[in-house]
């Protein structure tokens, strides 16, 4: 066992894991472009990645969406100290008056504070800004590698960034023995239970955090240890109570949460996915010293905990109110019978509820006609439908072979490897997180049903899918778990097409006189489970496009300007083609090249 001494010196000494050595580091002026790529004085840069899988514009990019990021803050940070001082009143006491904003507010600054990670680089919005509905910010990645990279660099997620808007009102975690199926939670794979909080959005919140490949911190401590150095601290003690934040931090604390998960120093990775594909285990751990690297006395462990707990409660506030999860698009305005659908608009509604079947699973509170001859008897919307049915299913897509964490083969400085099975992994979605290797089952009796949902991924809400900033209206989004689809038009296509234009090959395989996309889709990744209801809808060309301009009326601030929509200060023209593509599926795994490409 390390003692607490030996954590903080090997935490000083990372570079001299002898993983990455100073040959391989950044130079001066790739530090200029990549702020924060020191980590405790040495320069670290993973690299395993082929050329060209990487967007040429990352660092730039990086820059661009903290920035942004930093604007926000700043002026929630004028927002907090503007807010009227509220009154604590009653059993149970509540801050009267401006105790809603507060808490919402509090979440925000969560949002945007960068100091929020192990680098202090990484703020939750860096893979959430709004213009672009809370999902990935940069189009570079969406049009390439899609997931994004995390506070060390340049470890890389294995999916897209998900979406917040909406997500508060998906349930906990359940499953419908009847219908043999499992509905609500939060994440692709519906990971983020609820089963303690009774808010999968506020569990969401705490993952990332303590993610080895976004947030990075070793412990959840560490949340509670920035917040009481925050400036905003002030505001979360008298939203959650004076002394909250009163813990007796031990003097390695900075050290500890400076180090990214997964280093060597904490004597291995709590990561349950990398713990499956080295076929390592925890086991009992010696002590907490070793589960929770910062040596915390009991009292001042649970009062970490409860920090954790209410760090993500404020977060699911902030995602839950007009901020992030607005009720302000056209379909809002038309429920409320002050907007009339144009002709276009109508029929790709029709479409959607009809032919298309889309809302078979992406629900506006109506039935679905699936017959030219059948006529819609079903009532006007009641509410404000959130356009998903809380459930999960596998739509066949194709591995994207282009997403980085394929690459990560090879250990980094601090002696991490985050996906030691390289092509070997397959993303089993829900399965994957039943059977504990991708968070933690916390009911045995889900684990028989992993099989059942192998594949499965979540379906999230069709509202705002095409958000792009208002000035920007043909930013590169991409869509699904893994971006594969890059636009609207392209996903209509895929179920409407899935079916007709199926081959037997991995994508940049597609045979000749075929378009991948177009004429060709590869074959899925996980070809059980497959959801088809899809995948041969008969929709024309035409009939594809009026439904992608039903959606667009899904986007919000249309009745109301949306909150921070304006931020977005990159490029507004999108990069048109990808860089040359890595070798295929067939030539991994490839050899380890730590040189960063030209930035």
């Amino acid at each position: 066992m390390k003692s607490r001494t030996s954590i903080a010196l090997a935490a000083g000494c990372a570079a001299g894991l002898g993983v990455v050595s100073l040959s391989h580091a950044a130079s001066a002026e790739q530090q200029e472009q990549c702020p924060n790529t020191e980590i405790l004085g040495n320069p670290l840069v993973y690299f395993p990645y082929p050329p060209g899988l990487i967007p040429p514009d990352l660092c730039s990019e990086v820059r661009r969406v903290q920035r942004e990021g930093d604007v926000i803050f700043k002026e929630a940070l004028a927002e907090w100290r503007a807010l009227p001082s509220p009154v604590l009143n009653g059993q149970p006491p509540v801050l009267e008056g401006v105790g809603y904003q507060a808490v919402a507010l509090l979440g925000k600054l969560e949002n945007y504070d960068r100091s929020m990670s192990v680098g202090k680089d990484v703020a939750c919005s860096f893979c959430h800004m709004p213009y672009v509905g809370f999902t990935g910010p940069i189009p570079s990645i969406d049009l390439g590698p899609v997931a994004m990279p995390g506070s060390m660099h340049f470890r890389w997620g294995k999916r897209k960034p998900q979406s917040y808007t909406y997500s508060p009102y998906f349930p906990r975690l359940q499953y419908n023995k009847v219908l043999k199926a499992f509905f609500g939670g939060n994440f692709w794979d519906s990971r983020s239970t609820g089963y303690k909080l009774g808010s999968p959005d506020a569990e969401q919140a705490q993952h990332p955090p303590v993610d080895s490949d976004e947030h990075g911190f070793p412990d959840t401590a560490c949340i509670a240890y920035r917040l009481s150095h925050a400036e905003y601290r002030p505001l979360f003690e008298l939203v959650w109570g004076d002394g909250s934040l009163d813990i007796k931090w031990p003097p390695d604390t900075e050290a500890i949460c400076s180090t990214p998960e997964g280093a060597a120093v904490f004597n291995g990775s709590r990561n349950t996915l990398h713990q499956h594909m080295t076929g390592s285990s925890w086991g009992t751990p010696p002590s907490d010293e070793i589960a929770m690297p910062v040596a915390l006395k009991s009292d001042d462990r649970a009062k970490a905990n409860n920090v954790f707990d209410h760090w993500g409660q404020a977060l699911n506030a902030f995602e839950a109110s007009a901020n992030v999860s607005a009720f302000s698009s056209k379909f809002d305005a038309f429920l409320a019978g002050t907007y009339t659908l144009t002709a276009d608009e109508q029929a790709g509604y029709d479409l959607f509820r009809g032919k298309g079947n889309c809302n078979s699973c992406h629900l506006d509170a109506r039935g679905t006609a699936l017959k030219s001859d059948q006529t819609d008897t079903s009532s006007a919307p009641g509410g404000a439908p959130l356009f998903t049915c809380f459930g999960s299913a596998n739509e066949g897509l194709p591995r994207n072979p282009v997403i980085p964490f394929y690459y990560e083969t090879k250990p980094d400085a601090f002696n991490y490897t985050p996906n030691p099975a390289g092509f070997g992994f397959k993303d089993l979605g829900v399965g994957l997180f039943l059977r504990s290797l991708s968070g933690n089952n916390p009911n045995t009796d889900w684990i028989s049903y992993a099989p059942s949902v192998d594949g499965q991924m979540q379906v999230s809400s069709a509202r705002n899918a095409a958000m792009t900033p208002p000035a920007c209206p043909n930013f590169q989004r991409a869509f699904f778990h893994n971006g594969y689809v890059k636009s609207l038009k392209e996903l209509v296509h895929f179920y409407n097409t899935r079916d007709v234009f199926s081959y037997p090959v991995q994508s940049g395989h597609c045979p000749p006189r075929t378009i991948e996309k177009v004429t060709c889709w590869p074959e899925p990744e996980v070809k059980n489970n497959i959801d088809m209801t899809t995948g041969n809808l008969g929709l024309t060309d035409h009939e594809e496009d009026l439904i992608v301009i039903f959606l667009g009326t899904l986007t919000d601030g249309f009745t109301t300007p949306y909150p921070d929509a304006d931020k977005y200060a990159g490029n507004c023209l999108p990069p048109t083609a990808l860089s040359p593509p890595p070798p295929p599926v067939s030539a991994a795994p490839f050899p380890l090249d730590l040189t960063p490409p030209p930035l």
